[in-house]
């Protein structure tokens, strides 16, 4: 009724404002991907994404790109993913590393991740628990593919 409505943007916009290198664009992602949240803690809807992912399927992800988020050491980690049934996508991985784990990580390195297949939101996450078994196992399962696909 008195003074002017305020246009709300969203934490994600806010977010997207604030750091230009963790939009939509810069990460290589398109529209359904919710965004990287300022704070997954305090955001009920990154915290359900969390959980939901920590028991996600497992694929295998070509690290592509990473960007410090803060100083904890919070980073994105970009990944060219390939999931067991044949589909690749670009995944976006918010996760808390150790300095330790920050010095390990190089382009092109390949890591084991876990997605939601159901809501394909470019959301991944480190499979930190995954069986090593099953990590050979999709690996050949995707290098058997690869061979067999025919060539263009």
């Amino acid at each position: 009724m008195f003074g002017r409505k305020k246009k709300r943007n969203g934490l994600n916009d806010l977010m997207e404002q604030l750091r230009p290198d963790l939009s939509r664009e810069s990460l290589g992602v398109g529209p359904a991907f919710p965004g990287v949240a300022a704070n997954p803690l305090l955001s009920g809807d990154a915290r359900k994404r969390i959980a939901e992912l920590r028991t996600g399927e497992l694929a295998l992800g070509v690290l592509v790109g990473w960007r410090e988020v803060n100083s904890n050491p919070r980073v994105v980690l970009m990944f060219d993913v390939e999931t067991a049934d044949g589909s690749a996508f670009r995944g976006i991985a918010d996760e808390d590393l150790t300095i330790t784990e920050l010095t390990r990580l190089a382009l092109g390195q390949t890591l084991p991740v876990r997605y939601r297949p159901a809501v394909m939101d470019h959301c991944v996450a480190l499979a930190r628990d995954a069986d090593p078994a099953r990590v050979r196992q999709l690996s050949e399962e995707i290098a058997n593919r690869r061979r067999s696909r025919p060539r263009e």
